[in-house]
């Protein structure tokens, strides 16, 4: 049984499931780190802001914050210079913070080349991948299908971003690797939008069944294509959503 810990920040306590250290390939919770208060605010504020919680435009009053958190002004600072330099908030001298986002154009610019990115690394992935990381993929897959199954979104999409991290991560490309980590920041919230499409979710994970299928038999071309094709749909479904929500293909999407 996964042991849990809570996120001890009033207002909001969430529980995360501490998953066993993997591989450095793989983003992990990891017992012998616990987090600071610092780093907990961070967490969270960035959490709200991908899942939707702050619009884009959004201000984000630090009063108003720091009540609701129960901190005081100087780690809510820190945590807002850390999300600005992430590209999630704008931080402007006598106007205080408020929540960024991309226009539907540019949610497609983004995904075109994040889906190239990720294309490349599935292909080396597959060429390379060891049976050990192989076998540590698979208990990932198999725990973000559980999360599916109970309908923990929050959960489901920290898997699902674990997995994708890692599959860069295993293409052995240092270059591929940091590129796409200075790009991710920016993509991080549309992904979760992208999930509220209808049929996304399910789509999304017939997917990734598909990458993985694609690994254990070592076909490359296959690993590229699908997963070229799986990260450029959440590109256009996000864009058609914000599209939406805006009622005008000339407006700025949240």
């Amino acid at each position: 049984m996964q042991s849990v810990q809570e996120a001890q920040i009033p207002g909001k306590l969430r529980r995360r499931a501490l998953k066993p250290a993997l591989s450095d390939a793989f983003t992990t919770v990891r017992l012998a780190a616990p987090q600071s208060l610092h780093d907990r605010l961070t967490s969270e504020l960035r959490d709200m802001i991908v899942e939707g919680a702050y619009a884009r435009g959004h201000r984000l009053v630090e009063a108003d914050l720091c009540r609701k958190f129960g901190v005081s002004r100087t780690p809510l600072r820190e945590a807002l210079k850390v999300l600005a330099g992430e590209g999630l908030i704008d931080l402007q001298p006598n106007r205080g913070a408020s929540v960024t986002g991309l226009s539907p154009s540019e949610t497609i610019e983004l995904f075109a080349v994040v889906a190239e990115l990720e294309a490349l690394a599935a292909s080396l992935t597959c060429k390379r991948i060891s049976p050990h990381d192989l076998a540590r993929l698979e208990l990932l897959h198999r725990e973000m299908l559980t999360r599916r199954a109970e309908e923990d979104l929050h959960e489901y999409f920290t898997l699902n971003e674990q997995i994708h991290n890692a599959i860069v991560a295993l293409s052995g490309n240092g270059v591929l690797a940091a590129t796409h980590q200075r790009l991710l920041v920016r993509a991080r919230r549309t992904r979760f939008q992208a999930l509220h499409v209808s049929g996304r979710w399910d789509a999304s994970i017939a997917e990734h069944e598909a990458l993985m299928e694609a690994l254990r038999h070592r076909k490359p071309a296959a690993a590229q294509r699908i997963w070229r094709q799986h990260v450029s749909a959440t590109g256009q479904l996000a864009s058609q959503a914000q599209l939406m929500r805006t009622g005008s293909g000339g407006a700025k999407g949240a």
